[in-house]
């Protein structure tokens, strides 16, 4: 045990040190070289190396039933240039978005309806999916003074862990661990503060169904839950990539309030699947930045149950 906890701890810090030698060589590039570079990689990872194409391209089969195969093939390229890009963006991001400079790479569309919300001595979540340069948009807040809470999953190596958490907190960002959170979230909910949550994380059978490309999916009902116990208003936002490096557009989806008589705010279904079709319709804008890699629709989908699992049910 002894040797195989030093093998892991080996293992990490050589992984760290790589990470972070490539980053230093991203930081020291010029962004146009590292812009051609990502769209050159693109095609190779996603059709010579194949990670996860299999995946891939049966999401966006069953997200885009009318596609034809060369559609599919190159959204999933445009995945994977969108991510290496949205990497380069997370090095260069302390060196070039700045509260005087922010203008000139980002449009904030619905900004008005965004700073009157948070400024509100209210309990506020935000939601976002792994769509567009999401990492980014949660950097902006900070950047422009507000306060955000951001539950999220450590990663399996502790130093990277710990190097990932210090970017995202170099603007303002408190990043809360999401095993075991929900005490620190109530504190932060009940002093007036802001949350920052991904709402289309998989949360399996006991999670909240919901309706995501006309396939049934789940959510965790722990977003509608603080939302909806602590009336705090939810405002959903994108940020979409327009053309390149640092170009684009931080946009807000959709503000809801608990305190308002409205549909959306009825109960935890209808809440769930009102920012799930929210982030659908931002998906659907730019299909090639959203995070294709994973299966969203597993849980339901039609397999046999394990030996003395009970067949899935519609959960509310």
């Amino acid at each position: 045990m002894a040797k195989r906890t030093l093998v892991t701890a080996l293992t990490d810090r050589l992984v760290y040190i790589a990470v972070r030698v490539a980053i230093c060589i991203v930081q020291a590039l010029p962004r146009p070289f590292l812009e051609r570079q990502a769209h050159a990689w693109s095609d190779f990872l996603a059709n010579r190396v194949k990670i996860r194409r299999t995946v891939v391209r049966d999401n966006l089969r069953q997200a885009f039933p009318e596609w034809t195969e060369s559609q599919c093939r190159d959204a999933g390229r445009a995945m994977w240039e969108h991510l290496l890009l949205m990497v380069i963006e997370i090095a260069h991001a302390p060196r070039v978005i700045r509260k005087t400079t922010w203008r000139r790479h980002l449009r904030i569309i619905g900004m008005e309806q965004c700073v009157r919300t948070m400024w509100q001595d209210r309990p506020k979540v935000v939601l976002s999916g792994h769509y567009g340069n999401f990492e980014l948009a949660a950097y902006i807040f900070g950047v422009f003074g507000f306060k955000l809470f951001s539950v999220a999953r450590e990663l399996d190596n502790p130093l990277l862990d710990r190097f990932v958490t210090d970017f995202r907190e170099s603007r303002g960002q408190t990043i809360l661990p999401k095993r075991g959170s929900a005490p620190d979230v109530t504190a932060v909910l009940e002093e007036q503060g802001a949350i920052g949550l991904l709402g289309d994380q998989a949360a399996g059978r006991k999670g909240c169904r919901v309706d995501f490309f006309g396939r049934p999916a789940s959510v965790h009902k722990a977003i509608g839950v603080f939302a909806l116990s602590s009336e705090a208003p939810v405002i959903v936002f994108s940020a979409t990539r327009r053309t390149g490096l640092f170009s684009i557009d931080v946009r807000v989806e959709g503000v809801v309030d608990p305190r308002e008589d409205r549909p959306e705010v009825a109960n935890l279904a209808a809440l769930s699947q009102w920012y799930t079709s929210l982030l659908e319709q931002a998906v659907r804008r730019q299909p090639g930045q959203y995070w294709w890699v994973h299966r969203r629709w597993r849980c339901f989908e039609k397999t046999p149950p394990k030996p003395g699992e009970k067949p899935p049910r519609a959960v509310a």
